[in-house]
Protein backbone atom coordinates (compact mmCIF):
# COMPACT_ATOMS: atom_id res chain seq x y z
CA UNK A 1 0.00 0.00 0.00
CA UNK A 2 1.13 3.25 -0.79
CA UNK A 3 -0.52 6.80 -0.15
CA UNK A 4 -0.60 9.42 -2.84
CA UNK A 5 -1.02 12.87 -1.66
CA UNK A 6 -4.58 14.64 -2.34
CA UNK A 7 -3.33 18.58 -2.60
CA UNK A 8 -5.66 20.88 -2.29
CA UNK A 9 -5.84 21.73 -5.79
CA UNK A 10 -7.08 17.60 -5.91
CA UNK A 11 -9.40 18.58 -3.21
CA UNK A 12 -11.38 21.43 -5.01
CA UNK A 13 -11.51 19.35 -8.35
CA UNK A 14 -13.17 16.62 -6.71
CA UNK A 15 -15.70 18.76 -4.41
CA UNK A 16 -16.12 20.37 -8.45
CA UNK A 17 -17.17 17.08 -9.26
CA UNK A 18 -14.46 16.91 -11.75
CA UNK A 19 -12.81 13.45 -11.30
CA UNK A 20 -10.32 13.93 -14.56
CA UNK A 21 -8.39 16.82 -13.13
CA UNK A 22 -7.89 15.70 -9.99
CA UNK A 23 -6.84 12.77 -12.03
CA UNK A 24 -4.12 14.72 -13.41
CA UNK A 25 -2.88 16.81 -10.30
CA UNK A 26 -2.74 13.15 -8.18
CA UNK A 27 -1.35 10.96 -11.06
CA UNK A 28 -3.30 8.16 -10.19
CA UNK A 29 -6.74 7.09 -11.70
CA UNK A 30 -9.20 7.60 -8.57
CA UNK A 31 -12.73 5.73 -8.99
CA UNK A 32 -16.19 7.47 -8.78
CA UNK A 33 -16.07 6.83 -5.03
CA UNK A 34 -14.21 10.21 -4.67
CA UNK A 35 -17.01 12.07 -6.18
CA UNK A 36 -19.74 10.20 -4.04
CA UNK A 37 -21.31 11.93 -0.64
CA UNK A 38 -19.84 9.38 1.53
CA UNK A 39 -16.29 10.93 1.23
CA UNK A 40 -16.85 14.86 -0.18
CA UNK A 41 -17.48 15.92 2.89
CA UNK A 42 -14.38 14.97 4.19
CA UNK A 43 -12.60 16.84 1.38
CA UNK A 44 -14.42 20.10 2.37
CA UNK A 45 -13.69 19.36 5.85
CA UNK A 46 -10.14 19.02 5.05
CA UNK A 47 -9.28 21.68 2.68
CA UNK A 48 -10.87 24.14 5.85
CA UNK A 49 -8.28 22.33 7.53
CA UNK A 50 -5.39 23.07 5.70
CA UNK A 51 -6.96 26.76 5.21
CA UNK A 52 -6.59 27.48 9.53
CA UNK A 53 -3.17 24.97 9.29
CA UNK A 54 -1.04 24.42 6.33
CA UNK A 55 1.46 21.88 8.49
CA UNK A 56 -1.68 19.82 7.80
CA UNK A 57 -1.40 19.20 4.30
CA UNK A 58 1.67 16.64 4.46
CA UNK A 59 -0.72 15.06 7.13
CA UNK A 60 -3.89 14.49 6.09
CA UNK A 61 -5.93 11.65 3.62
CA UNK A 62 -4.48 10.50 0.59
CA UNK A 63 -5.48 8.61 -2.00
CA UNK A 64 -4.79 4.66 -1.14
CA UNK A 65 -3.34 2.88 -3.90
CA UNK A 66 -2.62 -0.96 -3.51
CA UNK A 67 1.23 -2.23 -4.60
CA UNK A 68 2.08 -4.04 -7.02
CA UNK A 69 -1.23 -3.55 -8.96
CA UNK A 70 -1.60 0.47 -8.60
CA UNK A 71 -5.24 0.31 -8.12
CA UNK A 72 -6.77 3.32 -6.06
CA UNK A 73 -8.71 1.32 -3.55
CA UNK A 74 -9.64 3.93 -0.74
CA UNK A 75 -8.15 6.67 0.69
CA UNK A 76 -6.38 7.29 4.66
CA UNK A 77 -3.99 9.74 5.76
CA UNK A 78 -4.11 11.20 9.74
CA UNK A 79 -6.69 13.95 11.13
CA UNK A 80 -4.11 16.35 11.22
CA UNK A 81 -0.24 16.88 12.18
CA UNK A 82 1.13 15.51 15.82
CA UNK A 83 -0.13 17.68 18.41
CA UNK A 84 1.50 19.05 21.48
CA UNK A 85 1.32 15.71 23.05
CA UNK A 86 2.86 13.95 19.79
CA UNK A 87 -0.72 12.28 19.02
CA UNK A 88 -1.69 11.55 15.58
CA UNK A 89 -4.99 10.10 14.68
CA UNK A 90 -5.47 7.34 11.95
CA UNK A 91 -8.35 7.63 9.31
CA UNK A 92 -9.15 5.18 6.08
CA UNK A 93 -11.79 4.45 4.19
CA UNK A 94 -12.19 1.35 1.34
CA UNK A 95 -14.07 2.31 -1.58
CA UNK A 96 -17.07 -0.27 -1.83
CA UNK A 97 -15.92 -1.81 -4.81
CA UNK A 98 -12.71 -3.21 -2.85
CA UNK A 99 -14.30 -3.86 0.53
CA UNK A 100 -13.24 -7.30 2.55
CA UNK A 101 -10.09 -8.07 0.48
CA UNK A 102 -7.66 -6.95 3.45
CA UNK A 103 -7.16 -3.40 1.87
CA UNK A 104 -8.37 -1.49 5.24
CA UNK A 105 -5.71 -3.86 6.97
CA UNK A 106 -3.12 -2.55 4.24
CA UNK A 107 -3.98 0.96 4.99
CA UNK A 108 -3.57 0.74 9.20
CA UNK A 109 -0.45 -0.92 8.42
CA UNK A 110 1.24 1.65 6.07
CA UNK A 111 -0.20 4.64 8.42
CA UNK A 112 1.49 2.76 11.54
CA UNK A 113 5.12 2.79 9.53
CA UNK A 114 4.61 6.57 8.30
CA UNK A 115 3.81 7.09 12.16
CA UNK A 116 6.96 5.30 13.30
CA UNK A 117 9.23 7.05 10.81
CA UNK A 118 8.24 10.52 12.00
CA UNK A 119 9.96 11.74 15.26
CA UNK A 120 7.12 13.98 16.46
CA UNK A 121 4.80 11.03 16.35
CA UNK A 122 4.93 9.36 19.26
CA UNK A 123 1.58 8.11 20.07
CA UNK A 124 -1.14 6.50 17.13
CA UNK A 125 -5.26 6.83 17.79
CA UNK A 126 -8.02 5.51 16.30
CA UNK A 127 -11.87 6.37 17.02
CA UNK A 128 -14.16 3.95 16.19
CA UNK A 129 -18.04 3.76 16.53
CA UNK A 130 -18.80 0.92 19.06
CA UNK A 131 -20.78 -0.59 16.04
CA UNK A 132 -18.51 -0.32 13.48
CA UNK A 133 -17.51 -4.20 13.23
CA UNK A 134 -15.58 -3.62 10.21
CA UNK A 135 -13.02 -0.88 11.43
CA UNK A 136 -12.73 -2.90 14.95
CA UNK A 137 -11.99 -6.01 13.46
CA UNK A 138 -9.85 -3.60 11.14
CA UNK A 139 -7.27 -2.37 14.19
CA UNK A 140 -6.79 -6.10 16.18
CA UNK A 141 -4.02 -7.27 16.29
CA UNK A 142 -1.72 -4.12 15.39
CA UNK A 143 -1.35 -3.61 19.19
CA UNK A 144 -3.96 -0.74 19.82
CA UNK A 145 -5.60 -0.58 23.41
CA UNK A 146 -8.70 0.40 24.03
CA UNK A 147 -8.17 4.03 26.87
CA UNK A 148 -11.35 5.20 26.73
CA UNK A 149 -14.16 6.99 24.65
CA UNK A 150 -15.51 9.73 23.65
CA UNK A 151 -18.63 11.97 22.09
CA UNK A 152 -18.60 12.74 18.53
CA UNK A 153 -20.84 15.44 17.48
CA UNK A 154 -21.75 13.40 13.89
CA UNK A 155 -20.94 9.60 14.73
CA UNK A 156 -21.98 9.66 18.39
CA UNK A 157 -19.99 7.44 21.02
CA UNK A 158 -16.30 6.39 19.70
CA UNK A 159 -14.27 4.05 21.57
CA UNK A 160 -10.62 5.41 21.56
CA UNK A 161 -7.80 2.83 21.45
CA UNK A 162 -4.04 4.03 21.00
CA UNK A 163 -0.62 2.52 20.64
CA UNK A 164 2.91 3.65 20.60
CA UNK A 165 4.12 4.82 17.40
CA UNK A 166 6.94 3.14 17.50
Amino acid sequence: MRFVPLPPQALECLLNGDLTAAREVTGVRLSDWFLSDDVTWLWRMRLDQIAKDPRATDWIVRAAVSVPDEVVVGAGGFHGPPDDDGMVEIGYSTDPDYRRRGYAKAMVAALLLWAAAEPSAVTVRASISPENHASLATIAGFGFAHVGEQWDDEDGTEFLYERPAR
